[in-house]
């Protein structure tokens, strides 16, 4: 087993090996939709994490977020938040989704609690889960994590509209995810870039504020000549530098709050 928070156990003529497919579990109203499931191979037991797609959709990216996951030890599901859509290329889904305005933030709920119920269920899979993601998945993560008991560590890459004004809300969205705070109910790591404009740097700010004021157990980190999604390595955005620095921090969190 690896140990990232510094060093590594590896060595190299240990075992390694992990099984990554497709499943479904049941969602938001006990509808049954699709999810891509990656963990290590053996008995275990491993941690397990909600891996929330961002925006663009349910891409190779997120599938590739997910089998890292594995990698380091976790046992991993990201649910298909965009399956009632109808299905096509994760491009052609993803612009259906936002010119529709997104899909509805209790939907959302509903369908990342039955991904961490499913994982719960696993016989091989410990006491703990956490949930991760990344633009909007960040927001939805910490959004989640403030409305749903039983996540023990939330992970909100460069969550936008955490922060929302009165006129940004929407039948679908009705209720800013800041308003939430007070209900967060597990540690949180955020990871933001300061060239961003969603969130803004302001925006950031007013987040950590109102994580102050209720006295929530979360760490923030900023980078300098990083903007939105300087994570995602097959895009003009990425930042390589801050982005390696960025998963150290997030596997190093993860690792004290659901492996320790």
């Amino acid at each position: 087993m690896r140990n990232i928070g510094g060093g590594s156990m590896y060595q190299t003529n240990m075992y390694e090996g992990m099984l990554a497919e497709t499943v479904t579990h049941r969602g938001a109203n006990g509808e049954v939709i699709n999810a891509y499931f990656a963990r290590p191979l053996g008995a275990g037991p491993f941690p397990g994490i909600v891996v929330i797609h961002h925006a663009p959709g349910w891409d190779e990216w997120y599938r590739e977020c997910t089998r890292k996951f594995a990698h380091h030890g976790y046992a991993a599901i990201s649910p298909d938040l965009y399956f009632r859509e109808g299905h096509g290329t994760p491009e052609d889904v993803g612009a259906k989704v936002r010119a529709a305005g997104g899909v509805p933030d209790d939907q959302v709920v509903g369908d990342v609690e039955g991904a961490m119920r499913y994982l719960r269920s696993l016989p091989f899979v410990n006491s703990k889960v956490g949930v991760f993601g990344t633009c909007s998945g960040g927001r939805n993560a910490f959004f989640v994590a403030c409305r749903v008991k039983g996540f023990d560590a939330a992970v909100e890459c460069w969550g936008g509209r955490v922060v929302m004004s009165k006129e940004d809300l929407t039948p679908k969205q009705p209720v800013a995810p800041i308003d939430y705070t007070k209900d967060l109910s597990c540690p949180l790591i955020g990871v933001f870039g300061n060239e961003d404009k969603s969130p803004s740097p302001e925006q950031v700010n007013r987040h950590e504020e109102e994580l102050k004021k209720h006295r929530k157990n979360y760490e923030f980190h900023r980078y300098d000549g990083a903007g939105h999604g300087f994570f995602y390595y097959d895009r003009p955005a990425y930042r390589q530098e801050q982005a390696v620095d960025g998963w150290k921090k997030v596997l190093a969190f993860l690792e004290k709050h659901l492996k320790a």
